[in-house]
């Protein structure tokens, strides 16, 4: 199909429910097309909480938030290990270690971390992730050499709304990391926070610069406003305009990874099944960072009553790539 005009983009968001469904069923044509009836989970962990220096308006550990969050440093190895064992048990085929802070640049914390990850990759069948923040080039081949085959760096919101959400460092620098990450040979997981705030116009316009960006997987998140952050009195999105956010990303990249993330629950409500005939194909699944998510065995059970199929996707390549660099 021909790629979205602004325009088109932001009529999807205009129609009412009944006038929704066919885009729908445009969508999960589109998914079925590249993905077939396979989706796949990914499970993070929070592998560093709170101490944030970084002011995001949405964020419980960012400076500044008032929420009563957990504050504690790089766990040990083995605390990690065993959360990647859980989450392949689960049925995951990504594990992504997640840091808070502007980026992990202490040679101390890197090289434990570069540890951990190698010792997730030498016992457990499952890719490796990492989400740490604004970091140097060298620190993402260190990263690649040691097993991690995903960088996840989301660029939050468009350019024009960003400095409304972060003022501790500049979307240039978010830009900048993500194309550092494929430079260093890593695949790239990258999207944005929708409920922020922002326009229409602000929602193509993220959706362009991702389009601009070396991106494999797009994550969609929805505002759950917490109590104690800047965004804490935001409304939560409507359940319907949620989905057709799913539809405008799906339709806007058909061969993408589509992954629904943060604020899912919050958000969709009963409506959640209907995020593949949406268009999504990835479901982060568990915990999030200081919020309670869904179990993968509810998630599970849903793929299921759907007639869709969990897969693990194989991580014996990614294995030999790193042997080959040892």
């Amino acid at each position: 199909m021909p790629a979205l005009s602004q325009k088109d983009f932001i009529d999807i968001f205009r129609r009412d429910w009944g006038e929704t469904w066919p885009l729908l069923a445009e969508a999960q044509r589109l998914r079925e097309r590249h993905f077939g009836r396979e989706v796949s989970f990914c499970v993070i962990t929070n592998a560093k909480s709170g101490l944030c220096s970084e002011d995001c308006a949405f964020c419980s550990q960012a400076a500044g938030a008032q929420g009563d969050v957990p504050r504690y440093p790089l766990p040990p190895q083995e605390e990690l290990v065993a959360a990647a064992a859980r989450a392949a048990a689960a049925g995951a085929s990504r594990f992504s270690l997640v840091t808070s802070g502007r980026g992990l640049n202490s040679k101390k914390e890197q090289e434990a971390l570069l540890g951990t990850v190698a010792a997730i990759v030498d016992t457990v069948p499952i890719r490796v992730c990492a989400s740490l923040g604004i970091v140097e080039q060298s620190f993402l081949k260190e990263l690649k050499a040691a097993g991690v085959s995903r960088y996840h760096h989301n660029l939050e919101a468009a350019a024009s709304f960003f400095p409304r959400i972060c003022t501790t460092h500049s979307y240039a620098e978010r830009v900048a990391t993500i194309e550092a990450a494929r430079d260093a040979g890593l695949s790239v997981c990258a999207g944005g926070i929708l409920g922020l705030g922002e326009t229409l116009v602000q929602r193509w316009e993220l959706a362009q610069a991702l389009k601009a960006l070396p991106v494999d997987a797009i994550p969609l998140n929805f505002l759950h406003p917490l109590p104690g952050t800047g965004l804490a009195g935001r409304p939560l999105l409507p359940p319907l305009e949620a989905l057709q956010i799913i539809v405008a990303f799906r339709l806007n990249f058909p061969d993408r990874h589509l992954i629904i993330c943060g604020g899912r629950q919050a958000t969709l409500r009963s409506l959640a099944p209907l995020i593949f005939a949406a268009g999504a194909n990835c479901l982060m699944t568990g915990d999030y960072l200081t919020t309670k998510g869904r179990l993968p065995e509810e998630d599970r059970q849903m793929l299921a009553d759907l007639g869709l199929e969990l897969v693990q996707e194989t991580v014996s390549s990614d294995r030999q790539a790193v042997s080959s660099n040892k």
